[in-house]
């Protein structure tokens, strides 16, 4: 997973066309610079530079006037200010431009340099978390800086001479903007809102303590017991909630002896987690034993109570936290809608649409029936996460973890072994070179993550568990997913043209580049697939994947559909809401399929605690991630990586028709399912 960080770098989001601008909601106080005011800027700078500017001056000083308020000097000031600082010709426009993102380089560049390294207590593997470094983990060194660039009027430069240009414009007048016309739009995304740093700063701290929350959430499987008092996993076995239990179920299918017991016991473990009647004294703790059916407590007289639905209070922070700057967004005036329209730049409808539309295929009941088939069995709610299809899901993972743990016994030699890897997936070796010397891999405390750098000079970090005895199959599995962000991360960076257009148009597509990444990594670890039906397998991995996680994501959204009608809900009226959410897409999406109803299993991703709206990000990335590897396939991977990823952040309905010459839809994936249902029940 690619950790948000949600309050980093001034990104706001906001605005229309330049007639379209209203009062801000600052206080309800009305717009302070008239229109009188308004109109003599415009046109002073008209006679100055002619006929040919009229449209950039006009909505230049729209914007200004948007967000100017008292405080920022009289209207006689702000005529001076459009006068002095309107760049009236091409070459003073591009040098204010290069200096801007320069100077903007170093200070999020260093922000997000200062910001990791608070952190480091929080995130790597280390000594206990002292209230300090929470305090200090949650700082956000750049929570100040749109405030002090609205006083000091850098912010005011750049909406006086950077056009902002809606989504719906972006993708019209994009399709034949040049590469610098799209930097330029992207300088004028960054002040579309005002929002205080205080509030910047408190959102900040509810997204920290969220994640350290999560972080530090791990269930002792050794310590897991039947009601029979028996014991199924390693004694020193620590899994984080929900990654780790997650990918034990998913290893159990290899398992024919006792993998379904164990699957079910896990089952449970999510269940009291979603429910929070999971007893607190299990919570990261190696020294009771715990029965998840009956959930009862051993040693006697060890307290049982339930964890105070604390998970839900995380999300109801974070919330809290956001939504008190939506009066500062005047045209995206939730979180929600900064979310999709301006985050992830596709709508939430849109995106709705996409999920319904697949998880109401006619191709989940033929998947499903496969499945079942090959289990023998008639599918239980855990199977949304059946692995059989992939290579991995048939071998024996104690086999793996004898390879992975012999190969990387730490973190340098993973560090190490990142050259090889890149090597194997086509990039010449100085390509590699570069690459890998810009990666650093640190041992995480939690289940690690991506964190990219932000300036040139920067390294990206790739934060990994990895246990004392080496690292598993299933860390090694993660954290080649994250190797795939942190390299999409280094090229959108370091081989980008315009440092504003660095990184990719969302979230969705940096998923993509690390799901191509993970599903190799049995061949980065020399392991050929040499199964014929490889290709139909992989269409029907990345369906069933997508049915699934498309569930959560729609439970994501329903959630927050449901906070912004209840917003002064409690944290319990939240865990009913939660659940009833989770229960409403399984019956109508899920229990057609499984045969069960009101199964809460949809509530258990920790991204929904501590990654607000993230979730939607990787159902999208695997509809990209299936378009990519059609456009890649008979191509050398990393050549088409290389080609595709330094188009930078355009829209997403730009990058997709420029990378691989389709938009995104769900329809070559459900054609491609179909034809691998054919092949594969034929043979």
């Amino acid at each position: 997973m690619k950790k948000l960080l949600l309050i980093l770098v001034p990104v706001l989001f906001g605005l229309s066309s330049c007639n379209e601008f209203k009062s801000m909601d600052q206080g309800k106080q009305a717009r302070f610079i008239g229109k009188e005011s308004i109109e003599k800027a415009s046109d002073s700078l008209i006679k100055l530079y002619g006929e040919s500017a009229r449209f950039r001056i006009e909505k230049g000083v729209n914007q200004v006037a948007a967000f100017w308020v008292k405080e920022d000097g009289s209207e006689e000031v702000f005529r001076d200010f459009c006068i002095q600082h309107f760049t009236g010709t091409e070459g003073a426009q591009d040098t204010l431009f290069m200096t801007l993102s320069r100077n903007f380089e170093i200070l999020w560049g260093h922000g997000n340099k200062v910001s990791l390294s608070l952190k480091e207590p929080l995130h790597l593997d280390g000594p206990p978390i002292r209230p300090v470094d929470e305090i200090f983990g949650a700082y956000s060194p750049t929570a100040h800086l749109q405030d002090d660039f609205f006083k000091n009027k850098i912010a005011f430069m750049v909406l006086l001479n950077f056009p902002y240009y809606n989504l719906k414009e972006k993708n019209e007048l994009g399709k034949t903007w040049s590469r610098k016309e799209w930097a330029y739009a992207r300088m004028g995304d960054l002040y579309t809102s005002r929002e205080p740093a205080g509030l910047i700063q408190k959102a900040a701290e509810a997204y920290s303590n969220s994640d350290n929350y999560i972080s530090e959430y791990n269930i002792y499987m050794g310590k897991l017991t039947d009601s029979r008092g028996r014991t199924f996993f390693p004694e020193d076995m620590k899994l984080i909630s929900h990654w780790g239990l997650r990918d034990e179920l998913k290893s159990q299918y290899a398992d024919k002896a006792q993998g379904l017991e164990k699957q079910q016991l896990i089952y449970q473990v999510m269940k009291r987690i979603i429910d929070q009647s999971i007893p607190q004294a299990v919570i990261n703790n190696n020294q009771v034993q715990w029965d998840p059916v009956t959930n009862s407590v051993l040693p006697a007289g060890t307290e049982n109570t339930a964890e105070p639905d604390t998970r839900y209070q995380q999300l109801l922070n974070n919330f809290k936290a956001l939504k008190a700057l939506d009066q500062y967004n005047p045209y995206y005036k939730t979180y929600m809608q900064r979310a999709f329209d301006a985050g992830m730049e596709i709508s939430m409808e849109e995106v709705e649409s996409l999920f319904t539309g697949l998880c109401s295929s006619p191709q989940v009941q033929e998947v499903a029936s496969l499945i079942a088939a090959r289990l023998g069995r008639p599918l239980q709610p855990f199977d949304i996460w059946y692995n059989g299809f992939k290579a991995k899901g048939s071998m024996n993972e104690e086999e793996l973890n004898v390879i992975t743990r012999q190969r990387y016994p730490n973190a340098a030699a993973l560090q190490a072994d990142m050259p090889r890897m890149l090597e194997m997936l086509g990039f010449t070796k100085e390509k590699t070179a570069e690459i890998s010397s810009r990666i650093v891999v640190d041992a995480a405390r939690g289940s690690g993550h991506a964190w990219g750098a932000s300036m040139k000079s920067d390294v990206a970090h790739l934060r990994t568990r990895i246990a004392k005895d080496g690292m598993n199959y299933k860390g090694y599995n993660i954290a080649v997913h994250e190797f795939g962000h942190n390299v999409e991360q280094t090229i959108t960076l370091q081989d980008m043209d315009y440092y504003m257009l660095n990184g990719v148009p969302t979230t969705a597509f940096t998923e993509a580049v690390a799901f191509l990444f993970q599903k190799r990594d049995l061949e980065l670890l020399g392991m050929k697939d040499e199964n014929p039906l490889k290709e139909h397998l992989l269409a029907l991995d990345n369906f069933w994947a997508s049915y699934e996680i498309m569930g959560v994501s729609l439970v994501d959204i329903r959630v927050w559909k449901w906070l912004y009608a209840n917003p002064n809900a409690t944290k319990s009226q939240l865990k009913e809401a939660v659940t009833a959410a989770a229960k409403e897409v399984w019956n109508q999406y899920y229990a057609p399929v499984f045969g069960s109803r009101d199964e809460p299993i949809l509530a258990i991703y920790s991204h929904m605690i501590d990654n607000p709206l993230y979730l939607p990000a990787y159902p999208v990335g695997h509809l990209i991630d299936f378009q990519i590897e059609g456009q890649v396939k008979g191509k050398v991977l990393a050549d088409e990586l290389m080609r595709m990823y330094t188009k930078g952040r355009l829209t997403p309905e730009v990058w997709m028709q420029q990378a691989v010459g389709q938009p995104l839809s769900i329809q070559p994936l459900l054609n491609a399912t179909a034809e691998a249902l054919k092949v594969v029940k034929a043979n």
